[in-house]
């Protein structure tokens, strides 16, 4: 345990106190694992069954790869003017203020890294449990998904508690695995599953396509390509960050990117559409057709080591935001305390891993899922356009830059107004769901000036 006495780490020349240990692929595989996870394994049906037409399902993917690559550019410049741990929470406060910061770290504590930690562990604990011959969506074994779910939080905690070293050295072992287990499905594909597979899946007119559905497929698409902006939170232990993190969050990115629409060709070629709507595990279902029973196992391995890592990714990342916070003095200051063997904050990983462990105890996937992209991509959107603010108000000539975003302003403009029309289409078909998020996030402005007269007293 971390005493109150052991004197804080000195901060380094950008204010940061956590040792810098990630280099530059450890960066890229922090992104990329924390981005390749249950989304490609468990969305594709969610999307097909929205949009039901093959060549509309491949665009919302290519839209949503796009964006991502929007905001990873748009990220490029903020991460290198600050590299600090916490990262989209310190773009917020930089360039709007301190009560914008305080919104998002209070939609991540009630909404989003809970979401995220169970949504992450839902797939893990259902291709766990069908690696054994268990069903997970039949009972009794669909109320075990929940307590696989929550152990497997309690394990990637506890890794990342000990130490950044090991995580990430666990985290670039499990992201090329994952990485390559994923371009071999798509190589057997197209090459094995040659006699099966069927070009004209992509051509089939499938069932119409409403605007709204479009909309909600694309929510979820987000979900899948979230894990760009994580890396930012662990902006402050990456070494030479001014050139380290806008180099990971642009090749990490466009890694991702490529691989999900190789991916979904893949699905398409091998898969009917509306075979897929009905597939919730359809990459089993795909390696069923190329390599039989064998593939179900192969992939229900491979699915269980991408949700690890993506799940030990995450809990690398997010208590960042509320160290970051308690630092900043807009939480609770024990939450700030570095461990003072493994030079970890071990108070922000705990109450991280409790919060998703409460979680994925009652939601569903899809629940969770959603409520992450919606809590979420508001303050995405926010810290990309901090990039217009802070170039008005800090102009490079008062603070230089180290890196800036290629094609400004149309490059951030872009992700900015796609982010308002998807959150506007949410509302718009979910009032009541997305409503409720909107309206817990707003509920944080009283609680922040409660909270000012609180430090104020004190």
């Amino acid at each position: 345990m971390a005493r109150s006495s052991t004197p804080a780490p000195a901060a380094d020349r950008w204010g940061d106190r956590l040792p810098r240990r990630l280099g530059l692929w450890s960066a890229v595989a922090v992104l990329v694992g924390s981005t390749i996870g249950g989304g490609i394994f468990r969305t594709p049906a969610i999307i097909a069954e929205r949009v039901p037409a093959p060549l509309p399902l491949f665009g919302v993917w290519t839209l949503g790869g796009l964006l991502a690559l929007c905001g990873a550019l748009t990220y490029a410049e903020l991460a290198a003017l600050f590299p600090r741990s916490g990262g989209v929470y310190v773009y917020l406060r930089e360039g709007f203020g301190r009560l914008p910061a305080f919104l998002f770290g209070w939609a991540e504590l009630l909404l989003i890294r809970a979401s995220a930690l169970g949504a992450i562990a839902t797939p893990f604990a259902e291709y766990f449990l069908r690696s054994l011959g268990l069903d997970p969506t039949r009972p009794p074994y669909d109320g075990a998904v929940h307590w696989v779910a929550a152990l497997a939080i309690v394990l990637t905690a506890t890794l990342n508690y000990v130490g950044v070293r090991w995580s990430a050295l666990l985290l670039n072992l499990t992201t090329a695995a994952k990485y390559g287990a994923l371009a071999v499905l798509v190589l057997l594909a197209f090459a094995v599953g040659g006699g099966r597979g069927n070009f004209t899946h992509f051509a089939s007119a499938g069932g119409p396509v409403a605007g709204g559905l479009f909309g909600l497929a694309l929510v979820s698409v987000m979900w899948a390509y979230d894990g760009w902006g994580d890396l930012s939170f662990v902006g402050g232990e990456v070494r030479d960050p001014e050139r380290n993190l806008p180099r990971a969050l642009i090749i990490g990115t466009g890694a991702v990117v490529a691989i999900y629409l190789l991916v979904n060709a893949a699905y398409l070629y091998l898969l009917p559409i509306g075979q897929m709507a009905h597939s919730p595990l359809v990459a089993a279902d795909a390696a069923q057709i190329i390599l039989g029973r064998l593939g179900v196992g192969l992939v229900s391995l491979v699915v269980m080591v991408a949700t690890f890592s993506t799940l030990l990714g995450s809990m690398l990342t997010a208590p960042r935001i509320f160290f970051a916070m308690a630092d900043d003095g807009l939480f609770f200051k024990h939450v700030a305390r570095v461990h003072p063997r493994f030079q970890t904050p071990w108070v922000a990983i705990v109450l991280t891993a409790l919060l998703g462990i409460i979680y994925v105890s009652f939601r569903t996937f899809q629940q969770l899922a959603d409520q992450f992209v919606v809590a979420i991509f508001p303050f995405y959107a926010l810290a990309a356009a901090a990039v217009f603010t802070l170039r008005r108000r800090r102009p490079p000539a008062v603070l230089p830059r180290p890196v800036r975003v290629v094609g400004y302003p149309v490059v951030p403009a872009l992700f900015v107004v796609a982010t308002l029309y998807m959150l506007g289409n949410a509302l718009w078909q979910d009032p009541l769901f997305t409503g409720l998020a909107f309206a817990v996030i707003l509920a944080g402005i009283p609680v922040y000036y409660v909270w000012l007269r609180r430090v104020t007293r004190a």
